[in-house]
């Protein structure tokens, strides 16, 4: 029988007591065989660092060397509410940025961009990304509950190698799976709170000899606590796999999600201190629904070589009816514009990991992915109009396409302790736009694009494993990130026809130190410095003509370095019981600036969103199937919300940086039977006031406290 689960890193020994090599570090989340061995002595010969990193190994991926982070979502509360605050708490140096409704999802990282709809984070759901188009429109408006979340995978630097475009980080989301062997098992959960609160999820799992299920459902609706911000949402898992033997799996997943949110829109700087619940936008509305398929086969040989083929197809609609905020005396506006976007997308991902030699591990693959994705606005009078009315007036309509390919190779070499990781990867980029209809205050000529781009992208790391459970990293990676629709078709400006800019690049340099030197304790100390070229920017166009043209620009250049560490350490460590105290914290030191740029006055400005500050942290007592309650934090210092460094209109003006801001957040399940517990917890508990979202429109006030109660059962 194959080894299933890796179980190592240096001097470990597997179930039979042979020694495993460092490479044999598979992530149980892709396992194929089944150990077969207690699960006390499992646990036993686990590393320890797995709790915190991922493998070296993992599957077909090789991440040593490559700084990463998870978050095991069984070793801390359920996470209630779409509260990104403790779904992310452990994840260093992630940016969080809150909104009032679940439309959209808000991530940025190392001041790369603007946390909008998380662009400039590639995000994934086991592999594969889930953002609205992968190259044309990497936009985040679906994320799956945490309930149906196993594992949250932070991968820092070296993610365009092995996932593809966006320059850092990549987040993963590892769904729940049924355990090959285990037998029907269910889960209901039911929970009450703040601002008409509900939400439920359930599931069922389970195995019958060779072929393995899990149906999960969910639902979370709340008035919320801003006016016109109550939002339902629902999703749906259906996962089915077959284990033809030992060494082979063949699954399919379906998924299906709905989102319906009222847009409370965003307020005066003014208002905001007046009365930050108020919504002057009471007849915006947004419409999320997604529909999903992936079909996945794996196989491993005895000889060290693993295949995974995955193909998937993806349906993402998105509706939204946005008109002009209501007039100083309540009047309201005279039309809204109602927003179609579709996304059509299918791929297919290959790749396989041959083992060889002492320790050492090839990967290779190809990837392969295609979009259409038309984009329609009407006008109407109706204010209240339904998302599928068509009676309005056209005022925007294109047809868009996207298509992307790539090839790419890693190897670990290993020498004794030491151990070198080389990378190649060559993408392809294809963007097209025709344009039939634009809004009537544009002017330029019909759009009719056709962007081809090849970029390669290499990488090196080095590390070096040394004392007990130590180890060095060192990684140097290039990223880039793909041109979007708005950066060579923008149906919103008078672009100047030209030649279309080039995409963003990044160089990433990271080197540090983690391990786990002593029971209960992890550590991870780093240093990074990136350069992000090529940044894009809308400038004016120097056309005596027409002096609103604009062009999308290569305008410059961002410098972003700094110290990223996390620590953890379990005051019960080895102490008889399996009760769990531990004391956690990550800290995020950023210095980020322009080093060049097309702007008069820009070289040395701080970019927008790039707090130099952020330290997240928390303080967890639990113990498995008995309790579980988390104490966590989260500090941003002042940031810059627009790349000039200026304060915005209004009067009083929008200041110039976000103030700092920390939130406390305490939740607990506590088991009262086996299979019966309670859930609570209090969000944002002090009711600090504060917002992370500011446009040029205003600002987006963060939620203020909420408290949850319920319950779950097991069956």
């Amino acid at each position: 029988m194959l080894l299933g689960v890796a179980l190592a890193s240096t001097g470990a020994t597997s179930a039979w007591g042979q020694p495993v090599s460092p490479a044999q570090q598979d992530d149980n989340a892709n396992v194929v065989g089944v150990v077969t061995v207690p699960g006390e002595l499992l646990r036993d010969r686990t590393p320890p660092k797995l709790d915190y990193i991922m493998p070296e190994v993992a599957g077909t991926q090789i991440t040593v060397t490559k700084k990463t982070a998870i978050t095991k979502l069984d070793q801390q509360p359920t996470v209630i509410d779409n509260n990104d605050r403790q779904l992310f708490n452990k994840s260093p140096g992630l940016l969080v940025t809150e909104q009032n409704t679940p439309s959209q999802f808000n991530l940025s990282y190392r001041g790369l961009g603007n946390p909008q709809e998380s662009e400039y984070v590639l995000v994934l759901q086991d592999g594969i990304p889930i953002g609205s188009n992968w190259i044309g429109f990497p936009t985040l408006y679906y994320q799956p509950l945490p309930q149906s979340v196993r594992e949250v995978q932070l991968l820092h630097a070296g993610n365009s190698l092995i996932y593809g475009p966006e320059p850092a980080p990549a987040v993963n989301f590892v769904m729940r799976k049924p355990t090959p062997g285990e037998p029907s098992t269910g889960y209901s959960e039911h929970v009450g709170g703040s601002h008409g609160l509900y939400s439920n999820f359930n599931a069922l799992e389970g195995s019958k000899g060779a072929f393995e299920y899990r149906a999960d459902f969910g639902y979370e609706g709340k008035d919320g606590w801003r006016q016109n911000s109550a939002s339902r949402r629902l999703q749906g898992d259906l996962y089915l796999g077959w284990r033809a033997d030992d060494s082979q799996l063949l699954s399919l997943e379906l998924s299906g999600y709905h989102l319906g949110a009222g847009d409370p829109g965003r307020i005066s700087y003014a208002q905001y201190r007046a009365d930050p619940a108020v919504s002057l936008t009471p007849y915006n509305r947004d419409w999320v629904d997604r529909l999903s398929a992936t079909g996945t086969y794996v196989r491993e040989s005895s000889g060290g070589l693993r295949l995974e083929a995955k193909v998937w197809a993806t349906d993402l609609t998105l509706d939204s009816r946005a008109a002009a905020a209501l007039s100083a005396d309540g009047a309201p506006p005279a039309t809204t514009t109602l927003q179609h976007e579709v996304f059509r997308s299918v791929g297919v991902d290959v790749r396989v990991r041959q083992r060889w030699g002492r320790g050492n591990a090839l990967t290779a693959g190809v990837v392969a992915y295609g979009s259409d994705d038309p984009f329609k606005q009407w006008t109407s009078p109706n204010l209240q109009i339904d998302r599928d009315d068509r009676s309005g007036l056209v005022r925007l309509d294109q047809a868009r396409s996207t298509g992307y390919q790539a090839v790419f190779v890693e190897n670990v070499f290993r020498f004794g302790r030491f151990h070198i990781v080389p990378s190649a990867r060559l993408d392809h980029e294809i963007i097209r736009a025709d344009e039939f209809v634009a809004p009537p205050s544009v002017k330029h000529p019909q759009l009719g694009i056709r962007e081809s781009r090849w970029i390669p992208v290499f990488g090196l790391g080095l590390g070096n494993d040394f004392g007990r459970g130590n180890e060095t990293y060192l990684n140097i990676s290039q990223g880039w990130r793909p041109l979007r629709y708005f950066d060579v078709a923008s149906p919103f400006s008078n672009l100047e026809p030209g030649q279309a800019p080039d995409p963003t690049k990044s160089l990433t340099f990271e080197a540090g130190v983690h391990g786990t030197p002593v029971a209960g304790l992890f550590y991870d100390v780093g240093v990074f410095w990136m350069t992000f070229r090529n940044r894009l920017e809308t400038v004016a166009f120097a056309d005596p003509a027409d002096p609103t043209a604009v062009a999308v620009v290569n305008s410059g250049d961002t410098r972003h370095r700094g110290l990223e560490a996390a620590v953890s350490y379990d005051f019960l460590a080895n102490r008889p019981g399996g009760a769990h105290l531990l004391a956690f914290g990550n800290l995020s030191l950023l210095d980020a600036t322009f080093t060049a740029s097309r702007l008069p006055g820009q070289v040395g400005k701080t970019p927008a969103f790039a707090p130099h500050t952020l330290l997240k942290g928390g303080l967890t007592w639990r113990k498995d199937k008995a309790y579980d309650v988390s104490l966590t934090a989260t500090y941003v210092s002042s940031q810059y919300w627009q790349d000039s460094d200026l304060p915005g209109p209004g009067s009083p003006a929008l200041p110039a940086k976000i103030p700092p801001y920390g939130v406390f957040d305490i939740a607990g399940d506590v088991y009262l039977t086996p299979k019966l517990r309670v859930l609570a917890g209090v969000s944002n508990i002090g009711d600090k006031r504060y917002y992370s979202r500011i446009f040029q429109s205003g600002v987006e006030p963060a939620p203020g406290r909420s408290i949850y109660a319920g319950a779950a059962l097991g069956f």
